[in-house]
């Protein structure tokens, strides 16, 4: 098995010494970075199994840190605070981290943390499924209709038919919620991008607009909206419409027969 790589990230060189002889001595490789740009600089020159970032570095803010690293890559983060601050905790959490851990810290407690979620991310599939880029839909034509589990959307007519035929009247918001999915279906979608292809305000990791809207589109779609099978939550990221899709082009006679 390959040796794991922890990058480091912390703007106080006794704590990087501290963390990189803890891990070394646990068979993992470290790297450092004392700042936002010796961080984003290692990500892009070498790829990080996981990160453990300091929210408090000085000039540099971590959970500023942690938004461009998850515009980046889906590496897992481990944040680490020396005020046990819910708020904090919650936001970084929001914003994609795997875990928060307070100073100061007992050694073990790091490492343990480290093992847990290096395995719970392994094989996990995030990796496999990187974040989509929103500019890149797939390309669907006027007259296209989706259809999928037994439902099927016709775009050009704004309508969501069931399984039983009917319309499952969903309101505009929902509709192109649902489109945006099916546009880029098997994608992970944070929900910054969520928010823009929608048309939304910019989100903010407080924000649950985008969690309401598809737990809303949930309840119209899904069979079991408590266990849902199409719309899957992407921990600390966003959401992913997993279901097989197929389009086909419909005439108008179609459409309105459907």
């Amino acid at each position: 098995m390959a040796q794991k790589m922890i990058l480091v990230v912390d703007d106080d060189p006794k704590i990087r010494t501290l963390l990189r002889n803890l891990l070394e001595a646990e068979g993992l490789a470290v790297s450092e970075a004392g700042n936002a740009e010796e961080t984003l600089a290692q990500l892009r020159a070498s790829a990080a199994d996981l990160i453990t970032l300091d929210l408090d570095l000085g000039v540099d803010n971590g959970l500023d840190i942690a938004r461009r690293i998850r515009a980046l890559s889906q590496v897992p983060i481990i944040m680490l605070s020396g005020k046990d601050d819910v708020i904090d905790r919650v936001v970084g959490l929001e914003i994609g981290a795997d875990d928060y851990i307070t100073k100061p810290f007992h050694s073990r407690e790091v490492v343990a943390r480290v093992r847990c979620v290096l395995r719970r991310t392994s094989g996990s599939g995030v990796a496999d499924h990187p974040v989509a880029d929103a500019t890149g839909p797939t390309q669907i034509e006027t007259g296209s209709r989706f259809c999928f589990d037994g439902i099927t959307v016709l775009p050009d007519h704004l309508e969501v038919l069931d399984r039983d035929g009917t319309n499952c009247a969903l309101t505009t918001g929902d509709f192109k919620l649902l489109t945006v999915f099916l546009e880029r279906p098997k994608r992970v979608l944070s929900r910054d991008q969520l928010m823009d292809l929608t048309g939304g305000i910019e989100w903010n990791p407080l924000d649950r607009t985008i969690d309401n809207q598809v737990a809303r589109l949930r309840k119209k779609i899904e069979r079991d909206p408590s266990e849902p099978k199409l719309i899957k939550t992407v921990r600390g990221i966003g959401y992913s419409f997993v279901g097989d899709v197929e389009i086909s082009q419909s005439s108008d006679r179609e459409a309105r027969s459907s």
